[in-house]
């Protein structure tokens, strides 16, 4: 009689790199966009952005926050330990200097792999 095939298993898993996979600033968004993120409006509708940030490994997230906060003067809108996302709001000048800033520190001084910003 002829062998059994026993199926294989592959197993998966997550190995965090030390890279930001997206860096994107939404540039005049529509109010409709912050309420449904949750997000504080206020700042002057006209020159406003939203800058959406991707990091891992997660934690990083945290630091990132640290410097998009001190780097320029922007809301902190979001920020997950656990996914890795940054969300920051203010002008488009702040919120590009912001994530510029985090970029720049995590590339130079922690040797992370880093996107280029894009913009909507």
């Amino acid at each position: 009689m002829g062998q059994e095939q026993i199926p294989s298993r592959i197993v998966q898993e997550l190995v965090p790199g030390k890279e930001i996979t997206i860096a994107h600033l939404i540039a005049s968004p529509d109010i409709t966009l912050y309420e449904k993120l949750g997000l504080d409006p206020r700042v002057e509708y006209s020159k406003s952005a939203i800058g959406v940030l991707t990091i891992s490994p997660a934690e990083t997230a945290i630091i990132a926050a640290d410097i998009a906060i001190k780097s320029a003067g922007i809301e902190l809108g979001f920020v997950d330990r656990f996914s890795g996302t940054l969300i920051v709001t203010g002008s488009i000048s702040e919120v590009e200097a912001a994530t510029r800033a985090v970029l720049e520190y995590v590339k130079e001084k922690m040797g992370f792999s880093v996107c280029e910003i894009t913009r909507t």
